[in-house]
C-alpha cells in the first residue's frame, strides 16, 4: 500500500463549517483537487462564502489576484453526495464534535474509499484510538487538528493512535509542510498538546476575576507586560465563553479531576447567564460600547536617585533609567532589587508583599522588560505606589497598580503555563521542543513556556510556584517534576 499523498490527489473535506471550509482553502490553495460534503445545502453555500471571504482578504493584502483566486475556487467542488469523497486519497472529517457522529461517517468513508485512502479527523479533543475502533484498516487512520482560522494558523497537531502505521503519520506531516503548515507529533492523549498546556492562560484569569480584579486590567496586563497578542478574558469572549469553558471540562474530566487542568467558576458563571462573549454582544467585556481603557497609576514624582546591586532581570528597567538622566547608585542590596528614594522595589518571586519583608513595592514579572509597555506594581502604601508609578513615568513606561495576591498575575500565569508543559513532557505527550513549538503556532504565543522557564531558570520557577502553593494551600501550583531540584 502507498503512503505518499501526491499534490494531484483528490482530497475530501466532511462538513462545511469554518474549520472545513478552512482546510478546503489551504489544500486546494496547495494545488489538490477538493471536493467538501455536507447534509445541509445552507451550510455548503456558508462554506464557500467562508473560502471567497478568506480569498478575498488575499487579495486585499496583495498575496493573490483574481486569476488565482478563481483557481482555487475552481478547484473545489461542494456536494450533498458522500459518495463524491470515493476517489479520494485523504477523507479529513470536520464535523460536530461527537464520537457517535463521528464513528458513523468513518464507517460510512471506510467503506467508499479505496484501501489506499488515508482517514483523518480535525477533533480537538476525542480520542483518536476510540475514533478508530471498528474501521476495516486503522493503521491509516489518525488525527490532523487544525487550529482556526485555518488558513492563517500554521500548527496542525498530527496524532498517531497506537495502531497508526508510523508512515502514514509521516506522510501526513509531510503533506501538512506542502500546505505550508507546521506539523507536530502529538500523543493520543486529551487535549493533545495545545488544549491542554494553554488551559491556565485562562484558569488564572478566571481566578484573578473571581477575586475581583478588574477585567481590563487582566488582559491588558498580559499583553502588554506578558506579550501575549490578546488578553486570556477577551480571547475567551471571541472564542465563546461556553465553548472554552466546555473545553476546561472536557480536559478535567478527562484526567480523571486532574487539578490543575480545574475549571474556574467565574467562567462558569458566565455561561450559565447567557454571557457568552462576542457573539451575544457581552461576555467578560461589554461589547456593546467602546471598551474602557486600563485604570492607569495617577503619576508620581520622578525619582531624583535609584540605587542598585544586581538588577538580575531588572536590567533593562535600571539601563533605560539611566538613558532617561536618573543617577544609578550601587549599593548591597538583594538580586533584582531597587530603591527609588528611599522606597525599596523588588521583582516578585511568588510569595505575597506581605511576606517581604523590608519590601514596599513587588514588580511583577514582565516577558521582557525591555519592550513591556506597563509595569505591574504591588505597593504597600500609598507613598509606595506613588513612587513606583513615577519611577514607571521616568523611564517611558505605563503603571498598573495589583492586589497583593501570590505571583501577582503575570509571574502566576507564565509559570503555570510552564508548569502545564513541564507536566506535558513529564506524560510523554510530546517533547519539550514539540510543545513550545505548538504553543507558538497554535496558540500564538510569543515564546514556548518552556523556553520562558529555561530563560527564567527552572530553579527560579520552581521557588516561584512552591511560595504560590503554599499561600494558596493549592495543589494546583505544585511544581512539575520537570522542575525538581537537582
Amino acid at each position: 500500500m502507498t503512503t505518499e499523498i501526491r499534490s494531484e490527489a483528490l482530497v475530501a473535506v466532511i462538513g462545511a463549517g469554518t474549520m472545513g471550509a478552512g482546510i478546503a482553502q489551504v489544500a486546494a490553495a496547495a494545488g489538490h483537487e477538493v471536493v467538501v460534503v455536507d447534509a445541509a445545502e445552507d451550510a455548503l453555500e456558508r462554506g464557500r462564502a467562508t473560502v471567497a471571504k478568506g480569498l478575498g482578504g488575499l487579495i486585499r493584502r496583495g498575496k493573490l489576484d483574481e486569476a488565482g483566486k478563481a483557481a482555487v475556487e475552481g478547484r473545489i467542488v461542494w456536494s450533498t453526495d458522500l459518495a463524491r469523497t470515493a476517489p479520494a486519497a485523504l477523507a479529513i472529517e470536520a464535523i460536530v464534535e461527537t464520537i457517535e457522529a463521528k464513528r458513523s461517517l468513518f464507517a460510512l468513508l471506510a467503506d467508499l474509499l479505496g484501501p489506499d485512502a488515508i482517514l483523518a479527523s480535525n477533533t480537538s479533543s476525542l480520542s483518536i484510538a476510540a475514533l478508530a475502533e471498528g474501521l476495516p484498516r486503522p493503521e491509516r487512520f489518525l488525527g490532523l487538528h487544525f487550529f482556526n482560522p485555518v488558513p492563517v494558523m500554521k500548527l496542525v497537531e498530527v496524532v498517531a493512535h497506537p495502531a497508526t502505521d508510523p508512515a502514514i503519520a509521516e506522510a501526513a506531516s509531510a503533506l501538512m509542510r506542502r500546505w505550508g503548515k507546521h506539523p507536530v507529533a502529538v500523543r493520543d492523549v486529551p487535549g493533545f498538546i495545545v488544549n491542554r498546556v494553554a488551559r491556565p492562560y485562562y484558569a488564572e484569569a478566571f481566578a484573578a476575576l473571581g477575586e475581583g480584579m478588574d477585567p481590563t486590567t487582566i488582559d491588558h496586563a498580559l499583553t502588554a507586560a506578558g506579550g501575549f497578542r490578546m488578553g486570556p478574558l477577551a480571547l475567551a469572549d471571541l472564542i465563546g465563553q461556553d465553548v472554552n469553558y466546555a473545553v476546561a471540562c472536557s480536559v478535567f474530566e478527562a484526567y480523571e479531576g486532574q487539578t490543575r487542568f480545574r475549571p474556574q467558576d467565574s467562567q462558569r458563571a458566565l455561561t450559565e447567564n447567557g454571557r457568552l462573549g462576542r457573539k451575544t454582544g457581552g461576555g467578560v467585556h461589554d461589547y456593546s460600547a467602546e471598551l474602557p481603557a486600563p485604570r492607569f497609576a495617577t503619576d508620581g514624582p520622578q525619582p531624583r536617585t535609584i540605587t542598585v546591586g544586581d538588577p538580575g532581570l531588572l536590567a533593562p528597567l535600571i539601563e533605560a533609567a539611566r538613558e532617561a538622566g536618573l543617577t544609578i547608585k550601587l549599593a548591597d542590596l538583594p538580586p533584582a532589587t531597587l530603591r527609588a528614594d528611599g522606597v525599596t522595589l523588588a521583582l516578585g518571586d511568588g510569595r505575597p508583599l506581605a511576606e517581604r519583608k523590608g519590601v514596599d513595592v513587588l514588580i511583577d514579572h514582565a516577558r521582557d522588560f525591555a519592550s513591556a509597555e506597563t509595569l505591574l506594581f504591588t505597593p504597600r502604601a500609598p507613598l509606595a505606589a506613588a513612587v513606583a508609578a513615577g519611577f514607571a513615568r521616568a523611564i517611558g513606561r505605563k503603571a498598573l497598580l495589583l492586589p497583593d495576591r501570590p505571583g501577582q498575575l503575570v509571574l502566576r500565569t507564565l509559570a503555570q503555563l510552564a508548569n502545564a508543559a513541564a507536566d506535558a513532557v513529564t506524560d510523554g505527550v510530546a517533547s519539550a521542543e514539540a510543545i513550545d513549538e505548538a504553543m507558538r503556532y497554535g496558540a500564538n504565543h510569543p515564546e514556548g513556556p518552556l523556553a520562558w522557564a529555561n530563560r527564567v531558570g527552572h530553579a527560579s520557577v520552581r521557588t516561584a510556584l512552591e511560595y504560590i502553593a503554599e499561600a494558596t494551600s493549592d495543589p494546583i501550583y505544585r511544581p512539575a517534576p520537570l522542575f525538581a531540584a537537582p
